[in-house]
């Protein structure tokens, strides 16, 4: 007993040795405390600016990995009680040949740009990456490993996620500026005394197709989170509630012709409300909720010519479907668009009804009267995610030649769950079990199919092909 207490304290002792040389192999630099209003406008003319550290000697990692960039960047820190204030000196020779593209928000385009990238926890599993344009466009995203492989930074980015934040940038006869304005809100941290946050710096430089970080960033080294610096000497910052509640009301006017009615032409008036909720449970789990959602300002799909046997599948374009849902989209098979989307019996009308009947409304879409989701990921790499919603029943009209309306039912009243466990593994890893239900009152529609994919990488290296599967589970 006593040799095996020996060899748990060896090994924590090892561990703990571990962990302290690989943060002291790290580059780090201290934020600086401000008492005075800062304002976020690309100028840098606040003299505060003048005392915080800097952080330079910045490292490509592309074209040239290791190398040393044409040009310096010199970054700055600043925070009060309700934000972190960054400012980015970027020198160019040739300011009037800096690339500016101006685009839509989260797309960078043609232009230089510069970005922070930030692990409140340190676990390389949770981050958050903040990027401002040198036209000043914003760009920000949730960083998870494994989440996509469609990225336009770095791997494993969620464009959906959006948050409230401030940037402005400014070219000068030196090169140009960039100033950020984060709220805590926007974060997530532990509740301690003073914070020790992984972060990295990171410059795109277009015209030259250079990138470089703060902290040196080996492509061919696993994991991205996990090799940035050390940001310290935050303190006595409180995370506020992060609790949001929008409540909406629409309303819509529609008009219809008919050539059989008397009158032809018919107009429909509607109003709807509902509220969206997002609550922050704890430092990494979120609650997202809607009641009675209206999805009228979500980009329409462009139509599709479909004559093959097989169903045409559309892009989510409705944001709540959108964020936090990068649990429930691994292995490709969380069709959310099912939810709320076209009634099941659609296309059926017209084989319901009577010689006479014409139809007078047949809704396209089925009513959703609530969801709910709640996603996180732990510090030992668990992501867990619970998604439930309701659709109510929907009905088609039909009117027969006597003017007589009645329902036809093309929807019935649905409920849809999901379940998933999200385990990260070593070498760009991971494995999942996503048990998922779909639930009517009629019994021509039950379905149950518990999905386990999994993937796997033998190598180290993020260029080496892992192997994966999808195994259906049917219930």
């Amino acid at each position: 007993m006593k040799h095996l207490s020996l060899l748990v304290l060896l090994s924590s002792i090892a561990i703990t040795a571990a962990a302290q040389y690989a943060d002291a192999e790290k580059k780090s630099f201290d934020a600086f405390r401000i008492q005075n209003h800062i304002s976020v406008n690309g100028e840098l003319d606040e003299e505060i600016w003048q005392s915080a550290s800097v952080a330079s000697g910045f490292v490509q990692a592309f074209p040239l990995p290791g190398a040393t960039p044409t040009y310096d960047t010199e970054v700055r820190v600043l925070y009060d009680n309700n934000a972190v204030y960054i400012a980015a000196t970027l020198h160019d020779a040739r300011p009037d040949s800096i690339l500016r593209e101006l685009t839509q928000r989260d797309q960078i385009g043609n232009t230089d740009w510069f970005g922070v990238f930030i692990d409140t926890y340190r676990d390389g599993n949770n981050g958050l990456m903040f990027i401002v344009t040198a036209s000043g466009i914003q760009f920000d995203a949730k960083i998870t490993p494994n989440n996509s492989d469609n990225w336009n930074v770095v791997p494993g980015e969620d464009v959906n996620w959006d948050a409230v934040w401030d940037a402005e940038a400014r070219i000068t006869d030196k090169g140009w500026v960039a100033e950020m304005r984060i709220p805590f809100s926007a974060l997530r941290f532990p509740k301690t005394q003073e914070q020790l946050w992984q972060v990295n710096f990171a410059r795109g430089f277009k015209r030259l197709q250079q990138r470089s970080y703060w902290n040196e960033v080996d492509p061919l080294q696993n994991g991205f989170l996990n090799q940035g610096g050390l940001l310290k000497n935050i303190r006595d910052v409180r995370s506020p509630v992060r609790l949001q509640a929008n409540p909406y009301i629409a309303g819509y006017t529609e008009w219809y012709h008919d050539k059989n009615s008397n009158p032809k032409n018919s107009y429909g008036r509607s109003f709807n409300g509902g509220m969206d909720i997002k609550y922050g449970i704890n430092d990494a789990f979120t609650l997202d909720m809607t009641l009675i959602p209206d999805f009228g300002e979500a980009q329409s799909d462009n139509q599709v010519l479909n004559l093959s046997p097989f169903e045409v599948q559309f892009n989510e374009n409705r944001q709540f479907f959108m964020e936090g849902t990068e649990l429930f989209n691994k292995g490709g098979w969380f069709y959310s668009r099912r939810i709320g989307g076209q009634p099941l019996h659609y296309g059926d009308v017209s084989s319901q009804m009577r010689d006479g009947e014409v139809i007078v409304d047949n809704p396209q879409q089925s009513q959703l009267y609530n969801a709910t989701k709640i996603s996180g990921r732990t510090g030992k790499g668990l992501g867990i995610g619970f998604f439930n919603a309701t659709a109510g029943q929907t009905h088609a009209r039909v009117r027969d030649s006597e003017g007589i309306e009645r329902e036809i039912m093309t929807n019935p009243l649905t409920n849809y769950n999901v379940l998933v466990l999200d385990q990260n593994l070593k070498n760009n890893s991971f494995e999942s079990f996503a048990p998922a239900s779909v639930t009517t009152i009629d019994a021509d529609f039950p379905f149950g199919s518990p999905m386990y994919p999994f993937w796997y990488n033998l190598s180290s290296t993020p260029q080496s092909r892992p192997f994966h599967a999808l195994v259906p589970y049917l219930s």
